[in-house]
């Protein structure tokens, strides 16, 4: 079967509800990886762009039925490692973290 698989890295601080969190995202595909805080594994049939677009959407969406401090978020698409994105509480969405050169 052809397809993307996904890997995902949440580094989350002071969230409020992990089952909570955990229900939300599995209930879109996300199954948490066993003995690991906040890893979740996935496979995608759609494009890299596309499955890029909807990690942000639901992990963002999973965040926003909750309370926390911060979050960052990595992922791999097929093992390849993809920029580490903030949670930017002034524009509810995530952002790519800029590293300075």
């Amino acid at each position: 079967m052809d397809g993307i698989e996904v890997l995902v890295l949440l580094d989350v601080g002071g969230l409020e509800d992990k089952e909570k969190f955990d229900k939300h995202v599995k209930k879109e595909g996300f199954k948490p990886v066993e003995g690991e805080d906040f890893v979740y594994t996935a496979h995608s049939t759609t494009t890299t762009f596309s499955t890029k677009a909807y990690i942000l959407e639901i992990f963002k969406k999973g965040l926003q039925k909750n309370k926390f401090n911060d979050a960052n978020l990595i992922f791999l698409l097929n093992e390849t490692p993809y920029p580490t994105y903030y949670y930017d509480k002034e524009t509810n969405d995530f952002e790519l973290l800029q590293v300075e050169k």
